[in-house]
């Protein structure tokens, strides 16, 4: 977006402001444009004085950034890489400026120290706690490991109250429980007819029950990006309490589902949102908040299971053994390793689950009931992927 030095036109300044909040909460350049090409949200369309006409297309990174550090928006004016005081009227207040220059500055400090998280913050600008205050990404690095939180924005600018202490939330469990119920309400029918009401007609009702069931099942296997952009196009805003969380949500979206890039988000009235809650306990540790989920959620699961970890990574070193062995007979193998033959045998059987399921189980995303003793008895396992995750559980995000 071109900006000379001086007054900003008011339709301008408009787009700008909404730009400057939307980069304080999101903290990231790439999510603020996947935003606003999803919105249809462009640089203004202009015409030279030989009627060339330029403009009007979707904003670039590197416009972006400049964008975000043009002083012109904060009242001043540059020469010779110099600012100094303009004539005219600041649309950027000084208290917004020094929040988006100082999550610049963060990011650029991670990316020339090779410090980026390769996992995005899912939920960045949709958190909000008991207060009303919004959450914004941050983390922290303890012995070499990078810890992803989202933390209130009262204890970011140290404004905090009496009457309002601010959350710091570990963001893989808020994001595990939000995305885990998100799924749930997508893989009922009942649910996605419900919601559609009166604006879609009978005939794409099917389909898009159909859609929002593979969109559920497929979820574990979506890329990053695509997994951000349905939680945008579906959820306004999740308000974080003590004892519950109220994901609310934009069911009429449901129709952009089916090329969340290309369709244009409908708007939505008030009593079009509908509000899926999960019941929780927030137990407060130093700084840190630790999440109790007092509900029976088959996809959620506080921590990777230590047990299970151990035991694939067992079976895939005796399936090493075997293909290692030079035709040693089973037993001799199995004697080698300290065990029976039959537990042997079993445990080369479990090095052959689908590469999703074994992948779930080391980021801790295995049904609830999934256990080391449970799965070893279920050994005896088809070949085939798909029915692998029937006997598990996994294909309960398959089934609807």
């Amino acid at each position: 977006m071109d900006v000379r030095q001086g007054e900003v036109e008011a339709d301008t300044a408009e787009i700008v402001r909404a730009i400057f909040r939307r980069y304080a909460e999101l903290g990231s350049v790439r999510l603020l444009k996947d935003e606003l090409e999803a919105r249809g949200i462009k640089s203004k369309s202009r015409t030279s004085a030989s009627g060339h006409l330029w403009g009007g297309k979707p904003f670039a990174r590197g416009a972006l950034y400049l964008m975000l550090q043009n002083r012109v928006y904060r009242g001043e004016i540059v020469h010779k890489e110099q600012f100094y005081p303009g004539e005219h009227t600041p649309i950027i207040d000084q208290g917004l400026w020094n929040v988006v220059q100082a999550q610049l500055a963060s990011t650029a400090a991670q990316r020339n120290t090779g410090a980026r998280t390769r996992q995005p913050s899912l939920l960045a600008g949709m958190l909000f706690d008991g207060d009303g205050n919004r959450m914004t990404p941050s983390h922290a690095v303890k012995k070499g490991t990078r810890y992803r939180y989202y933390v209130s924005r009262s204890l970011i600018t140290k404004d905090q109250t009496e009457r309002s202490a601010g959350l710091r939330i570990p963001a893989a469990e808020i994001e595990q429980l939000v995305t885990s119920r998100l799924r749930q309400w997508l893989l009922d029918p009942g649910s996605i007819h419900k919601a559609l009401s009166a604006r879609f007609p009978a005939s794409a009702h099917e389909c898009l029950v159909a859609r929002a069931a593979d969109i559920g099942g497929e979820w574990p296997e979506l890329p990053t990006a695509r997994r951000r952009a349905v939680l945008t196009a579906l959820i306004d805003r999740v308000d974080v309490g003590v004892d519950q969380i109220d994901i609310h949500l934009l069911p009429p979206r449901l129709s952009a589902l089916l090329d969340i890039a290309a369709t244009p988000l409908p708007s939505v009235t008030d009593d079009e949102v509908q509000i899926l809650s999960i019941p929780v306990r927030l137990r407060r540790s130093g700084r840190e908040i630790t999440m109790r989920i007092d509900g029976t959620d088959p996809f959620a699961t506080a921590k990777p299971d230590v047990r299970l970890i151990k035991l694939l990574i067992r079976a895939h070193r005796f399936n090493a053994t075997l293909v290692g062995g030079d035709g040693v007979p089973f037993a001799a193998l199995a004697k080698r390793e300290g065990v029976s033959p039959s537990y042997f045998t079993r445990l080369v059987r479990l090095s052959y689950l689908a590469p999703d399921i074994t992948q779930a189980i080391l980021d801790g995303g295995q049904p609830r009931d999934l256990t080391a003793d449970k799965l070893l008895a279920h050994s005896r396992l088809p070949l085939g992927w798909h029915e692998q995750r029937a006997v598990l559980g996994f294909a309960f995000a398959r089934s609807a």
